[in-house]
């Protein structure tokens, strides 16, 4: 075959193929969308500067002073929550216990906590400093490197400025007396659990559940769509068994398959990477079995609505590709500006990766992450309740 020849039939075959994939309007569709999503993702997703505003922070005031709260600690708070007021960092709420800021953190109903502790007021008057504990999430290691940086320079100015007017009048502003300024306060800024864990271990559960995710949405196409193509999906249609059986044989494989490479994201996790599971093990097992649930009829649903496999695929890196960015896998959502979290918490992933996130790092338990095991179960069910009838009715065609 000469050189004219192979060039003709090598156009006439591209010809072809690109004539189809132009009569194929879903895949023509993503043509366009997948790029958009793209641009949208790293345009208005990853953070720019500090986009943190009204960081909820527990306030526990254990200060007593001749059997009524100090006034040391009372002034502190007074001016904590004025200063806050003309920066809008902060939502300072007061808490009852060191106990309650805690579980608030571990639920994520708190970034952080300040804690005032019982000996304030006597420590000032008696010329000591006076000590604050500010406590923070360690699963969101950037959002807690820019709590504590905020809140020790808040207290820091705070008290500075408390220093020199009592310099002043201790001095009645002599400007020839040399007088040395120190701090009254002083900031101890301590984790709800122990360890300093790194950003790995932030990442860790995230990956876990990303990774189910992919394993579960990449491996049905291939699973239903390419059966069809290559015919092997007649012969099962052939055999004895209920379409309601097929379906359940599908999912338990893929279900299969997706904890085997979650647990080994896990092991290795644990073994190369050194992270500590403060949580049960069981409700590590628990979560993925559960995150698998949530995704496993999206995926059934998509590949049942796809014509062919290359059009299911493509519809599965569409989604996720989003979910991946948007479900703080990577950083944390509360980084992202507003409209976008708004987004994220329409994703099963990101209550998926939060859940694992509160049990890995902080050791929570089942209490600690009711909201985000009740997402995903009603996700789960109600994208099931619309995938099998899809599925049944895509075995008919």
């Amino acid at each position: 075959m000469n050189v004219k020849t192979l060039l003709s039939h090598s156009l006439w075959i591209a010809h072809k193929d690109l004539l189809e994939f132009s009569r194929n309007r879903v895949m023509l569709g993503m043509l366009f969308v997948f790029p958009l999503f793209m641009m949208m993702m790293t345009g208005y997703i990853f953070p720019s500067g500090n986009t943190l505003k009204d960081m909820q922070v527990s306030v526990v005031n254990l200060d007593s002073f001749n059997g009524t709260t100090g006034t040391e600690s009372l002034a502190f708070y007074t001016t904590l929550d004025s200063v806050n007021h003309k920066t809008g960092f902060f939502v300072l709420t007061n808490t009852s216990s060191e106990e309650d800021a805690r579980a608030m953190i571990t639920r994520g109903d708190r970034m952080g906590a300040v804690i005032i502790p019982a000996n304030f007021t006597s420590n000032l008057r008696t010329g000591s400093q006076g000590y604050v504990t500010v406590l923070y999430d360690q699963s969101k290691p950037q959002i807690s490197l820019q709590l504590t940086s905020i809140l020790d320079s808040v207290i820091a100015q705070m008290g500075t400025s408390r220093a020199v007017q009592t310099v002043n009048r201790t001095t009645g502003q002599d400007l020839n007396t040399s007088v040395a300024i120190v701090t009254p306060y002083k900031v101890q800024n301590k984790g709800t659990v122990p360890g300093n864990p790194n950003y790995f271990e932030f990442m860790a559960p995230g990956m876990m559940m990303m990774v189910v995710m992919f394993s579960v949405m990449t491996g049905l196409p291939r699973a239903i769509s390419h059966e069809k193509e290559a015919g092997t999906f007649d012969g099962i249609l052939a055999a004895p068994t209920s379409r309601f059986s097929i379906i359940l044989g599908k999912t338990i494989a893929q279900s299969v398959r997706g904890i085997i490479q979650g647990v080994i994201v896990l092991v290795l996790a644990i073994f190369l990477f050194g992270v500590t599971i403060n949580g049960p093990i069981l409700l590590v097992v628990f979560l993925l079995l559960l995150g698998i649930f949530s995704f496993i009829g999206l995926g059934i649903a998509i590949t049942s609505a796809a014509k062919d496999e290359e059009t299911a695929s493509t519809f599965m890196m569409v989604l996720q590709f989003p979910m991946l960015f948007l479900s703080g896998v990577f950083f944390p959502m509360e980084q992202m500006p507003w409209y976008m979290q708004y987004v994220a918490k329409a994703l099963p992933l990101t209550y998926a990766t939060s859940a694992m996130r509160k049990v890995v790092v902080l050791g929570a338990g089942i209490p600690d992450i009711l909201t985000e095991v009740a997402v995903l179960s009603v996700f789960g069910i109600v994208l099931l309740v619309i995938a099998i009838p899809l599925f049944k009715k895509a075995m008919a065609r």
